[in-house]
């Protein structure tokens, strides 16, 4: 039977939730308000000369064939990092729960990259590949790959996807494991005794009842791809070599503090929050439909 809370003040519920809905309007609705204010605004860097020009803005954007171009560097830099990253912290989740001695040495070492600031993470990358003498790029010269991120955009891409999903596999990890430990042993012992291969046990068993989490943490981690890896994108390449690792984000702040286009800038935000909008009400339409509860 669900238990329902009732309150005998009226007052007293909107009392409990007054400082979570301060913290929404004055952190969210208000930023996402002057936003699209200022996207139909045409003002210098100081602000002195301010005029409305409605729509023009964003007419600008899409007539602007680099800002076209970071829309395939951005689908292309989320979809590798939301793949990538729920891939490899599903294996390390299974092979951690798998763990009996030193499991807590194990989890730990997984978990500290969380910890790590973004742009951390990009500067410690860059250094490891940094030619001639970083770690990584010193060992790929050894096998006759010449890494050099600086002038070649594959090499570019790859190193920002390493470093973002490297960021985010603890967060990852640490929701799978979780939720390996949460599925009944009855139920994997139950399909040993019935003859199922491990892999068989896996693909029927336990990765359907890891369907909320996965379909959650790919919820987060196409948010994470495109707004919370600015900092590694800006410490790592600069969206460099030329624009080619300008996603959507970073081109956000490179256009409002560098090239300083205010109204251009806060157009761009506002398309990327439709953007992250639209994809998140798709998931939960269309793929929220195959996950088991």
């Amino acid at each position: 039977m669900e238990k329902r809370v009732l309150f005998r003040s009226t007052w007293l519920p909107w009392v409990l939730i007054a400082p979570q809905m301060a913290i929404v309007l004055v952190f969210f609705f208000w930023p996402a308000g002057q936003a699209l204010y200022q996207s139909l605004l045409q003002q210098d860097a100081f602000g002195t000369s301010v005029e409305f020009v409605g729509w023009q803005n964003f007419n600008q954007l899409f007539a602007d064939p680099s800002y076209l171009d970071s829309f395939k560097t951005t689908a292309f830099f989320s979809i590798s990092v939301a793949v990538a990253g729920l891939t490899i912290a599903l294996l390390l989740a299974v092979m951690a729960n798998r763990v009996v001695r030193g499991a807590g040495i194990y989890k730990t070492l997984l978990i500290w990259p969380y910890a790590v600031a973004p742009v951390v993470a990009g500067v410690l990358w860059v250094l490891m590949f940094a030619a001639p003498y970083g770690l990584v790029a010193y060992g790929l010269r050894k096998i006759g790959i010449e890494w050099d991120h600086l002038l070649n955009p594959t090499h570019a891409m790859a190193l920002i996807v390493m470093a973002a999903v490297w960021k985010q596999i603890s967060y990852n990890f640490l929701f799978f494991l979780a939720g390996l430990q949460s599925i009944p042993h009855s139920l994997i012992e139950a399909a040993t005794i019935d003859g199922a291969s491990p892999w068989k046990r896996f693909w029927s068993i336990v990765f359907p009842l890891l369907s909320p989490t996965t379909f959650f943490l790919l919820v987060i981690n196409i948010i994470y791809a495109f707004f919370d890896t600015f900092a590694i994108v800006d410490a790592a390449t600069h969206g460099g070599p030329g624009k080619d690792t300008a996603i959507l984000v970073y081109k956000v702040y490179y256009d409002g503090f560098k090239a300083l286009d205010m109204g251009g800038s806060a157009a761009q935000s506002v398309v990327l929050m439709l953007i992250v909008i639209v994809l998140t009400v798709v998931q939960f339409k269309f793929v929220e439909k195959k996950v088991q509860y």
